[in-house]
């Protein structure tokens, strides 16, 4: 079969691997449908975050149950699913509590040794505790929306989760990706009155209207933290949410939260210094976040999906075949693409 790796800054192939197949009891081998790059992979890609040369890389997907192991229940051959970006068993004391990405049996799609989720197929482990079935009648209209739940609509909901939004409060979002831009739909869908959406992309901006954003912020650093101070009476918003992970990203956020309130964070940290303990301290704010438990979000965002009180699907700007993957990437390292589907077939 024919699945993308990576050899270095800015060398994505696309190559013959071994085919996936069960290994175990307990797996699943998926034929995808649809696959998608993340910004995470971006990392990998500009050679920040390193990886052997030769290695899978992808980890969001959706497709088509082909092979099922024999302790398989939850689902079956020619069931469509939707893999969250880390296996788990479901049964474990993490997994019961909600976080999956603990998950002592877990891992994550593209790590050493795993298949990727940007190939023709993907072997899953522990395949009733990570997979979470599509009914039939869905429509194939929804698939986009249905792919964002493997990653970014879950992350950015557990980056308004992590910021406490609850219904009046008022947001600010920190990244106009499509974590960020997710994470202004989850705020709207929690009942947010007030989400300001930080970002100098127009093609951007309007995604995040029609998610939700109330106000739109085009300014950087510290004229962006005086903006949204004028905006908010001088206070700062109630919930932050940082969906980049960068020094400069974590002062906005910093800046621009109200004392006593809380930032949620999803952003990968990168170059990162420690956190200001004592200005958290001295102002009373929370942080809540981390790695997204997407498995344990994702029943209840693909009901809202599938009830049409949510549709995160277009954030996907850009399509490409699996032949031309590094096309996807190259657009999104270049910000021509937002977020890019890989089509396998």
């Amino acid at each position: 079969m024919r699945a993308t790796t990576i050899y270095g800054t800015r060398d994505i192939r696309v190559e013959e691997v071994p085919d996936a197949a069960i290994k175990e009891a307990t797996d699943v081998v998926v034929r995808v449908e649809l696959a998608c790059i993340c910004g995470s992979d971006l990392w990998a890609y500009r050679g920040v975050a390193k990886r052997e040369d030769g290695q899978r890389i992808g980890h969001e997907f959706l497709g088509i149950v082909e092979e099922v192991g024999a302790d398989v229940k939850s689902v079956q051959v020619g069931d469509r699913v939707i893999a969250p970006f880390v296996w788990s068993d479901g049964t474990c004391a993490y997994c019961q509590a909600g976080l999956q990405t603990s998950c002592r049996a877990g891992g994550f799609w593209g790590s050493k040794g795993s298949d990727g989720g940007q190939g023709e197929a993907v072997r899953v482990p522990q395949a009733d505790g990570t997979l979470v079935r599509v009914p039939a009648d869905a429509p194939a209209s929804l698939l986009p929306a249905f792919l964002s739940l493997s990653d970014v609509m879950g992350t950015g909901h557990h980056a308004a989760i992590g910021a406490g939004v609850a219904p009046g409060s008022t947001v600010a979002v920190v990244g106009d990706g499509a974590v960020g831009l997710c994470g202004v739909l989850a705020a709207k869908r929690l009942g947010a009155e007030r989400i300001i959406a930080m970002g100098r992309h127009e093609d951007r901006a309007k995604i995040a209207s029609l998610f939700g954003a109330t106000d739109q912020v085009a300014e950087r650093g510290d004229a962006a933290i005086e903006r949204i101070k004028e905006m908010t009476g001088g206070l700062g918003a109630s919930a932050v949410l940082e969906c980049v992970g960068t020094e400069q990203s974590w002062e906005t956020a910093m800046g621009i939260v109200r004392d006593g309130g809380r930032i949620g964070y999803v952003g990968v940290p990168h170059e990162m210094k420690g956190l200001p303990l004592g200005k958290l301290f001295g102002r009373n704010i929370a942080i809540g976040g981390g790695v997204a438990p997407v498995r344990a979000y994702l029943p209840e965002l693909l009901a809202d999906v599938l009830a049409g009180r949510i549709d995160p699907g277009p954030v996907f700007d850009r399509t490409v075949s699996l032949d031309d993957v590094a096309l996807g990437y190259q657009a999104m390292d270049e910000r021509t693409a937002l977020k890019v589907i890989v089509q396998p077939s």
